[in-house]
């Protein structure tokens, strides 16, 4: 079976695994000798790597044993072609890179690591490495209260999904659905479900 290669950037990066995909740039196509390069930057870790040619495409492929040495956090990436001297941004964005099993890092999800370093802010119990925390490109020290909070409701909601959709794929029932009995209860014994969101 073959697996078909994404024509855009990841939004998430396993370290250790191989990662490929290709771009099509019209105005600055490979076969004219444009070479497309990028760069992944968080705080003081940056990594960079370039585009090999793909007929008029530029085919990316981060080898596994490439990846398997990445640091996991949110980046910022840059996009840029070159040739001859010249230069051009074509583009920008964000991605993660996830906490690899084989480490003895967090392998937490992020909306799980973002809750808890959250909470322990609020509750004056954060260390310095949870104050140089990352959300959405901002360090946890610099986000005012207000906004804490407003974050920490949206992360427990993405929590319940996550704890929902486990649930589920085990065959569990949903703890945020009750049942209620409207009037008579029919032959059939209908129960009506109603979903409570957290």
């Amino acid at each position: 079976m073959t697996t078909s290669i994404p024509t855009t950037e990841p939004s998430t990066i396993i370290p250790g695994d191989t990662v490929k995909w290709t771009k099509t740039l019209k105005d600055y196509p490979a076969s004219s000798g444009w070479v497309l390069s990028y760069d992944l930057i968080k705080s003081d870790t940056r990594y960079t790597f370039s585009a090999i040619t793909s007929g008029e495409d530029h085919a990316v492929i981060i080898p596994a044993a490439t990846s398997a040495g990445y640091v996991s956090g949110n980046y910022e990436w840059r996009a840029r072609v070159s040739k001859s001297g010249e230069v051009f941004t074509v583009g920008s964005g964000r991605i993660t890179i996830s906490v690899s099993f084989g480490d003895e890092g967090d392998a937490r999800s992020q909306a799980r690591r973002a809750l808890q370093a959250i909470e322990d802010t609020l509750e004056g119990r954060a260390s310095s490495a949870t104050a140089e925390y990352e959300i959405a490109g901002r360090r946890m020290k610099y986000i005012p209260i207000p906004e804490l909070l407003v974050l920490r409701d949206r992360y427990r909601i993405d929590v319940a999904r996550e704890d929902a959709a486990q649930r589920s794929a085990a065959g569990l029932p949903n703890p945020g659905r009750v049942y209620v009995r409207h009037g008579q209860q029919s032959a059939a014994g209908s129960l009506y479900p109603w979903n409570i969101k957290p």
